[in-house]
């Protein structure tokens, strides 16, 4: 009997240690496509030598705590607007909705947007931007913030794995790429360690 009633108190810990590993094999197959992308010639924002000497990205550790389950709220009636880039050009968005959640024990709340350019793409029909900056930015990752790429949910909820977050390519070639500038309210006023960090990747 003592044996039946540990494998069943086991269970719930042996099913959430393996949901944990998928989760985080996912974070570590983006990780390896982000990897591939800057080593492939075809498609990396990496110029020269910095193309040449690059290695691999760094990355936060991953932590669970920096993938959080957010309440999501569709806006409705959303008119296009400009959004500045790094250029001083603009690009056309709209906003989709906001992802509120909780990060130690605080509130914070996010805006989605869609790309009205890409959204006229097949494959981009359910791409979300999110820009967001952080405390952490100038200091252990670029200084004008970092994007995550997410989908359409399904119902009211989203997940928000900033473990996944990235740096725009304008880090790390300002010449050739026009980047969009986080908006103010998307700045959140904690520190976020997580995804790739800014650090010589050429060398790294």
């Amino acid at each position: 009997m003592k044996k039946y009633l540990l494998l069943f108190m086991l269970l719930p810990v042996l099913f959430f240690s393996q949901k944990l590993s998928k989760e985080e094999s996912g974070i570590k197959k983006f990780q390896q496509e982000l990897n591939a992308e800057y080593r492939n010639p075809k498609e990396t924002p990496l110029r020269g030598d910095n193309f040449t000497n690059f290695k691999e990205h760094p990355f936060f550790p991953i932590d669970r705590k920096y993938r959080v389950v957010a309440q999501f709220t569709k806006t409705e009636n959303a008119e296009p607007f400009d959004l500045p880039t790094s250029s001083g050009k603009t690009k056309a968005y709209q906003e989709y909705g906001k992802a509120g959640f909780i990060l130690d024990g605080k509130p914070y709340t996010l805006t989605l947007y869609q790309s009205l350019d890409l959204i006229k793409q097949k494959k981009y029909r359910d791409y979300l931007f999110l820009p967001f900056r952080d405390t952490t930015n100038g200091k252990e990752t670029y200084g004008g913030g970092k994007y995550m790429d997410l989908a359409i949910p399904k119902g009211n909820t989203i997940i928000l794995d900033f473990n996944k977050s990235y740096q725009p390519y304008c880090a790390y070639n300002a010449y050739d790429y026009n980047c969009p500038v986080v908006p103010e309210e998307n700045r959140l006023p904690v520190a976020i360690r997580a995804g790739v960090m800014y650090e010589d990747i050429y060398h790294h």
